[in-house]
């Protein structure tokens, strides 16, 4: 099946190399672009693409605010949203992310890293770069007051798995180095987001910063 894509950027160069690269897949196909967020929330709502990218800072309406409109009531039917932005100066795509973008990357993150980030959405599952998920949440993070320990919660090898996700590993290098298989590794992501009522991978790292799984 075609992964129908949707590129949000207010730079055209951008959109052009995006588009470029996306096109180039055997399985992916980009529906449209958009300079700016009404316009890309106006063609997801038309076109309902399996994935959106999104800049951050975008005219009328930002890459934010677009992703809570069409995540807004969406109950799960929305479009997956990846955040590809400059971490530097959008520290704030931390809050996009909780509002429930499933990616963020690094616009110089590279084809392949875009490409996987795509696939990994319209999978339903999560990818962030892994040399921002460390740096981004120890900035980002503080710890929380005292309540129920990490091990009071989650098994010791679903804090394994999350030791490993706040670290930006994938799933495949999360089942390497557990030894155990990816369809495994989904499985207990699946425990840990229901034990701790988190929405994807990216609270899940959050919550192990906060809660002192990795330091």
């Amino acid at each position: 099946m075609t992964i129908r894509v949707l590129i949000a950027d207010d730079q055209e160069m951008v959109r052009a190399g995006f588009r470029a690269i996306i096109d180039a897949q055997p399985d992916m196909e980009v529906v449209a672009d958009a300079a700016d967020g009404v316009a890309a929330v106006a063609a997801a709502r038309k076109l309902r693409p399996d994935v959106c990218l999104f800049d951050i800072r975008m005219p009328r309406l930002d890459g934010l605010e677009a992703t809570r409109t069409l995540l807004a009531g969406a109950n799960g039917t929305g479009p997956r949203i990846v955040v590809v932005t400059t971490f530097d100066t959008d520290e704030y795509v931390y809050g996009a992310l909780r509002s429930g973008a499933t990616g963020f990357l690094l616009k110089d993150s590279g084809p392949t890293l875009l490409v996987e980030a795509v696939r990994a959405a319209a999978s339903g599952e999560s990818l962030v770069s892994p040399s921002v998920t460390v740096r981004l949440l120890e900035r980002l993070t503080e710890p929380v007051a005292a309540g129920p320990g990490a091990k009071d919660i989650l098994t010791e090898r679903e804090l394994d798995v999350v030791e490993l996700v706040a670290r930006g590993k994938t799933n495949a290098e999360i089942a390497e180095t557990l030894f155990v298989s990816v369809s495994t590794v989904k499985t207990h992501l699946e425990a840990i987001r229901a034990k701790l009522q988190r929405r994807n991978r990216v609270e899940i790292a959050a919550w192990a910063w906060e809660h002192g799984v990795v330091g």
